[in-house]
């Protein structure tokens, strides 16, 4: 049996080691992880999901109070139309998060930025134009378009000097979202330079409806592989969902995949954004302490941990500082969710909103652990400590163990050198 490191994708001119890891905000695919994945000869995202905050946060700058202190006068009211993004402050932001990690990387690989449509900000156009063309300014290499069918994205930027030079990719779960894609795009001339196939065991957002178990990642990516082969079109498929072990990803660039999108293995590594606290919640999780429920705003249904702090808490909507799902309108779903709440028990009564969740503050606050299908399997990646801890591995060690592993083998750290491959584990 073959191992991923005898494929390779060529994109942009270049020949790649085919593992993109994915891009999960908010900062969780933290720089440091997409650094690691080009300096290897990968593909690594960051996310440009609340960007302002992820700025805050690694350069101190003061985005998310600038905007509290402009709003403030707005909190109690329920009407969010008025608050809104300054274009300017956003693409500050933006290139500083871009161009400090452009400027720090090294290596082979490629470093995308993955770009949420469904991050609508109260102006949905003018925000992803500001998004999109900052990136590109600040020398990314590629935008994975997500969260959305994105059918007006490349349009905003086709003026853009480098539109034809960035790698741009669109995220889908059908081939019927794909094809929307390309129709909604011909006349631009510009068909996408890779296509993520995100199937039902991916984590966070999907693109199913609460029947996601019915479909299958193999299935899905089967039939858009025959479609571009009948089209002549020669696109790299890039399969993601549930690729667990290097032998899952050597199945799929076997049968004709470019690449294979992972992320789950790599949220309890060194380089992850998440608090170690909450690498352990990853470690210990069992089976059944996954859901997939409809607590996010956006409507799409979103796998996470059960035991996420942010599930049915009641906190009131921070539009004024964060506001990244208020649609055109300046509407979110999570202020009916919490005002209905509200009206039902009374001011003096202890609230609990279960419908919905403040997505902005919680996954700020990293109070939704969104996860992938898998994360009860990774346990069986690392090795349990004498305090009831797991160690956390680094973004190489998961990386070679992708890149090199057969027979559905992982390779576990040594005890005294958890950087270092140690003996393995067959997991089917």
């Amino acid at each position: 049996m073959k191992c991923v490191n005898n494929f390779r994708l060529r994109l942009a001119g270049r020949e790649l080691i085919p593992i993109v890891v994915g891009g999960m905000g908010v900062d969780i695919s933290a720089a440091r992880l997409a650094l690691e994945a080009a300096r290897l000869g990968g593909i690594g995202h960051i996310s440009d999901a609340m960007v302002p905050t992820v700025s805050d946060r690694r350069f101190k700058t003061k985005f998310v109070a600038e905007k509290l202190k402009k709003f403030k006068y707005n909190i109690l009211n329920n009407d969010k139309t008025d608050v809104q993004f300054d274009l300017a402050r956003l693409v500050e932001a933006t290139a500083l998060h871009v161009g400090r990690t452009m400027e720090a990387k090294k290596g082979p690989g490629l470093i995308f930025i993955n770009c949420m449509e469904k991050l609508t900000m109260n102006a949905p156009r003018e925000t992803l134009r500001a998004r999109l063309t900052a990136a590109m300014d600040a020398g990314i290499d590629g935008i994975t378009l997500g969260a959305g069918l994105h059918l007006g994205s490349l349009a905003l930027v086709q003026d853009h000097p480098r539109f034809r030079d960035v790698q741009f990719g669109i995220i889908v779960s059908s081939l019927r979202a794909l094809l929307l894609f390309l129709r909604k795009n011909a006349r631009l001339g510009r068909l996408p330079d890779y296509i993520v196939v995100e199937g039902p065991l991916a984590g966070g957002h999907l693109g199913f409806g609460m029947d996601w178990a019915q479909y299958d990642l193999k299935t899905i990516v089967a039939e858009i592989l025959q479609y571009l082969a009948q089209q002549g079109l020669e696109i790299p498929v890039i399969p993601a969902g549930g690729i667990f072990t290097g032998s899952d990803a050597a199945e799929f660039l076997e049968s004709g995949a470019g690449a294979v999108q992972v992320a789950t293995r790599f949220t309890v590594t060194n380089e992850c954004g998440l608090p170690e606290k909450v690498k352990q919640e990853y470690l210990q999780a069992r089976e059944e302490d996954i859901e997939v429920n409809l607590i996010s705003p956006t409507g799409y249904p979103m796998r996470m941990l059960k035991r996420s702090p942010g599930i049915g808490a009641a906190i009131r909507p921070n539009c004024e500082a964060y506001g990244y799902l208020l649609d055109g309108s300046g509407h979110c779903a999570y202020i009916d969710a919490y005002n209905h709440e509200r009206e039902t028990r009374g001011d003096n009564t202890a609230l609990s909103v279960k419908d919905k969740s403040c997505l902005c503050t919680h996954m700020r606050n990293f109070a939704i652990w969104t996860c992938g299908h898998y994360t009860y399997r990774l346990k069986d990646t690392t090795r349990l400590l004498a305090d009831g801890s797991y160690a956390l591995l680094t973004a190489e060690h998961v990386f070679h163990d992708y890149q090199y592993s057969k027979e559905h083998d992982i390779s576990l750290p040594e005890p005294s050198c958890p950087s270092n491959a140690g003996p393995v584990r067959r997991l089917r």
